[in-house]
């Protein structure tokens, strides 16, 4: 998305916040640029089961079609659902 991310994590020894800090922190610096990028704070959810599990990674896929980016996840190429076109097509 041109304008927001999500991520599904699974922080192991850092709480999300510290996660959060990595990410954003290290975009930040490889951007190195002196214009804000980051909205302060985040959103999180706790995914519950494997149903919660699916349909969040389906809420994401369908974010650029929902924004009419694409037609399909498949082929927007900043998506985890992307998959790029075999020779053969």
């Amino acid at each position: 998305m041109p304008d927001h991310v999500h991520l599904l994590l699974t922080p192991n020894a850092k709480t999300i916040s510290q996660v959060m800090n990595l990410i954003k922190g290290g975009f930040s610096h490889r951007l190195a640029s002196n214009f804000p990028i980051w909205q302060r704070g985040f959103a999180d959810h706790f995914i519950l089961d494997a149903d919660h599990w699916n349909s969040r990674i389906a809420y994401i896929h369908q974010n650029p079609v929902r924004a009419n980016l694409t037609t399909a996840p498949e082929i927007y190429p900043y998506s985890s659902a992307y998959r790029p076109p075999t020779p053969e097509e």
